[in-house]
């Protein structure tokens, strides 16, 4: 029984986000990621979150993502949405769109290297535009800390 944690805890090494932005930003990224672009529980989520203003955020999300699976070099773990806990590859995900608008450089590192490619730089201006799209409606994404 102790591997079997033992193997949890290496899938999923970081807590969930406490900002409720970033856990929205991250329920989305789920939702979209098992259910396609088109995931009508992510469509519901930023509606709830951000009412009649929901269409920027989930456009350019789903932009973010499509772009993501595009390029990516490799497949991207995620977890089921009710986790508590997240991969590595979300939390990589998460912390880029947040850093974007300010640590550009940092952002495209961290999803260069997620995602396995050398250069991203359209998946940069995607993570910005969505960085940019929660900002200014109210639900501003701030870096992740260590956890």
């Amino acid at each position: 029984m102790m591997q079997k944690s033992s193997q949890a805890a290496n899938m999923l090494p970081f807590t969930v986000p406490e900002s409720a932005y970033a856990r929205l930003l991250l329920y989305s990224v789920r939702r979209m990621a098992a259910g396609g672009l088109d995931d009508a529980f992510a469509a519901q989520a930023l509606i709830g979150g951000f009412g009649i203003n929901f269409r920027r955020p989930l456009v350019l999300l789903r932009a973010f993502m499509g772009e993501s699976a595009r390029i990516a070099g490799k497949k991207l773990m995620v977890a089921p949405c009710c986790c508590g806990r997240m991969t590595g590859d979300e939390r990589a995900l998460i912390s880029a769109v947040a850093l974007a608008q300010d640590h550009p450089d940092l952002a495209h590192d961290a999803l260069a290297e997620t995602l396995a490619v050398p250069s991203c730089l359209g998946l940069l201006t995607s993570a910005q535009a969505v960085a940019a799209s929660f900002a200014d409606l109210g639900m501003p994404l701030s870096p992740l800390l260590e956890s």
